[in-house]
């Protein structure tokens, strides 16, 4: 069966703020920490920091073959609301990558997407499945952004305060 990627969104309430998300997520070096699927990721071209057109080279972890990398280009900053950015690569099409940022309930609910542009070609589906062995490359996708996600709000979140011990007043 030849595989597609269209598009897909997942989301997710983390309790801190949309700049909090926003300062996380639009620091691309911090990449690594987040998603499972990426290695590294470096400014390019004396960027430093999020800005639309800055470029950043980003490393793609190949499991059990070799890792590759992309040179995704910054497409939207919007500092609290959105931050995405577009990655094209030979016979891999063209994805535009966004994460968009609402204020609910005094935290945030972030959806992740992503958008396939330009298709995958057919011999970029024989290296995705054939040579790096991803059969269902769509799911493999939405189980990354599923755990990117958990991995913000593992970051962002306070840990829970254990409870008080409740005191027994008839004892004092």
């Amino acid at each position: 069966m030849r595989q597609q990627l269209t598009t897909d969104t997942v989301e997710r309430f983390v309790n801190a703020t949309p700049q909090a998300v926003y300062d996380l997520i639009s620091d691309v070096t911090r990449t690594p920490d987040l998603s499972p699927d990426v290695v590294s990721c470096t400014w390019l071209g004396g960027a430093t920091g999020p800005a639309v057109g800055a470029e950043f080279k980003a490393v793609n972890d190949g499991r059990s073959r070799p890792n590759w990398s992309n040179r995704p280009i910054v497409a939207v900053c919007e500092p609290g609301r959105e931050f995405a950015f577009r990655r094209t690569e030979a016979f891999a099409g063209t994805i535009l990558w966004r994460y968009e940022l609402i204020a609910e309930n005094g935290g945030t609910r972030i959806r992740e997407s992503y958008l396939a542009e330009k298709p995958v070609s057919p011999v970029g589906w024989f290296i995705i499945g054939g040579l790096y062995g991803r059969k269902d490359q769509a799911g493999d996708l939405r189980i990354g952004m599923e755990a990117t996600l958990a991995r913000i709000a593992e970051i962002l979140e306070p840990p829970a305060t254990p409870a008080e011990p409740a005191t027994d007043a008839a004892a004092t």
